[in-house]
């Protein structure tokens, strides 16, 4: 989805799920308090009821996505989103139309894509607030928190590769008249290492920072808000939701490294 809560993942490989999925969700299901992508792989749900919104299934650089999104709704307005996924590296690399299962190609791409990919990725950016990243071999272990225009990221994002995704989400979100802020918080999360079963995990989180009791936002494209990181010490009460949203971002990724059971040596270290 999104950054997805782009669901950013940005990808050049085709992965298969298979039976590793022990749980199998629906659209339109309600979860609390925990989500289960399989037995390696669960979180711990903010409070509140949750609806699975998405199941994403589209090809971004030549890779097919699956995974979840999931909402919770206040008055028909979206107020939180989660995109979680686990990706295995089992598959083929397409590039200008050559396919490779050569494993230091799909080593290669999954580099590409997380440090080099122009519209996003784990290396500073305007729109971070925070950034921090392990990175060796072909692992990396990426944490980044900030803000966005959600609405652009969903509906017309930069990324021309990912102008056709989020067609279910988009429909799911018309037919039943739902909105979404249009700045939200947001944190990504990503874990990769060959020498862990050699899959890769995501995590993304947005929020509506209402729910942290933040003040109006006048300003509402990405490079103008009062949380970019250039305009915030400008607006000292954004300034404060935003170390919030970092704390708890923070944290979530502590928990994240927790669950996929990151390698010691790959952690970063957050406190």
């Amino acid at each position: 989805m999104i950054n997805f809560l782009k669901v950013t993942t940005i990808f050049f490989l085709i992965f298969h799920f298979n039976s590793s999925i022990a749980e199998n969700y629906e659209v339109d299901q309600k979860v609390t308090n925990q989500f289960t992508l399989n037995h390696k792989f669960k979180i711990d749900l903010p409070d509140g009821e949750w609806v699975v919104a998405e199941k994403p299934s589209y090809e971004f650089y030549g890779l097919r996505v699956e995974g979840y999104t999931l909402l919770r709704i206040e008055n028909n307005k979206v107020v939180e989103g989660i995109s979680i996924g686990e990706f295995k590296t089992e598959g083929k690399y397409k590039d200008s139309g050559i396919a490779s299962e050569d494993t230091n190609a799909l080593n290669q791409a999954i580099y590409q894509i997380v440090f080099k990919n122009k519209y996003d990725g784990c290396y500073e950016r305007p729109e971070y607030s925070v950034l921090k990243f392990y990175a060796k071999g072909t692992t990396h272990n990426c944490f980044r928190a900030g803000h966005q225009d959600l609405i652009k990221e969903i509906y017309n994002p930069d990324d021309p590769w990912l102008r056709n995704a989020n067609t279910q989400l988009k429909t799911w979100l018309k037919n039943k008249s739902i909105e979404l802020p249009k700045i939200s918080l947001n944190s990504s999360h990503s874990y990769f290492s060959r020498l862990v079963g050699g899959k890769w995990f995501y995590l993304d989180y947005f929020i509506d920072p209402k729910i942290l009791n933040a003040p109006t936002n006048k300003f509402l494209t990405k490079e103008s808000s009062e949380y970019h990181k250039d305009n915030i010490t400008n607006y000292p009460e954004h300034e404060m939701i935003m170390q919030q949203w970092i704390s708890i971002s923070t944290e979530r990724h502590v928990n994240f490294e927790k669950s996929i059971n990151a390698l010691k040596r790959h952690l970063l270290g957050l406190s």
